[in-house]
């Protein structure tokens, strides 16, 4: 980074914390509930950061009307939000890393397309409310990620530059976002990613491979 780094930003979903296992779970609840078979845990995770609309899309092979789409959104929805931390942990070796950026004296936030009816619970489980130091959704602002606005609007409540951040994604439009709003940008291979992406190929500054590799690139970053 040419300019001193004050703060970081994280995706949620794929990067900060492991939510599919409770994702996954209310999906194949709400396919059973609705009549369609369960799916694995494998086939549908790579879909988990593109939202619920894409895990169902990616987990019933016939054409369905939207009707019973509708339904089947809705049952997954609410089932979620009854049960949005039974199994969701942070990656191995997260809370090292939020440990050091805090103890440098940085801030760090989240900036996901998660509604904030499900984000902010979920920050709550987690115990971070009173740690993080913005959460923007993506209902936050008018336009979710990979518009820059979430990104603009983080910096805004940090009070920071976006040359003084970092941003930590596990897709494409989550690089996207960052590169539109000229933030340096990190790309998180150890999330859910698709049996096609190519991350090297997004445009990052770089690539991550595990929290201990991010806690690697933070240390050598802060030390130039």
């Amino acid at each position: 980074m040419k300019q001193p780094l004050s703060c970081v930003l994280f995706d949620l979903d794929g990067t900060l914390v492991d939510t599919a296992p409770d994702l996954i779970a209310c999906l194949n609840y709400a396919l059973a509930q609705h009549g369609f078979s369960v799916v694995t845990s494998e086939h549908v995770k790579p879909h988990v950061s593109f939202g619920a609309i894409a895990m169902i899309n990616a987990s019933i092979q016939n054409t369905i009307d939207d009707e019973k789409h509708a339904a089947i959104l809705a049952t997954m929805l609410e089932q979620y939000e009854n049960n949005i931390a039974r199994h969701s942990r942070f990656f191995d070796g997260m809370l090292d890393v939020l440990d050091f950026i805090e103890a440098q004296n940085l801030s760090w936030g989240i900036v996901t397309n998660k509604r904030e009816r499900f984000t902010f619970p979920l920050v709550e489980a987690l115990n971070l409310q009173h740690r993080v130091a913005c959460v923007i959704c993506g209902d936050t602002t008018p336009n979710p990620k990979p518009h820059p606005a979430p990104l603009l609007e983080a910096c805004k409540r940090v009070n920071v530059s976006v040359e003084n951040c970092v941003y930590i994604g596990d897709a494409a439009h989550d690089i996207v976002a960052g590169k539109n709003a000229q933030m340096h940008t990190l790309a998180a291979t150890y999330g859910y990613l698709q049996s096609n992406d190519n991350p090297e190929n997004w445009g990052a500054n770089a690539l991550i491979h595990s929290p201990q590799h991010l806690l690697s690139w933070l240390e050598t970053t802060l030390c130039r």
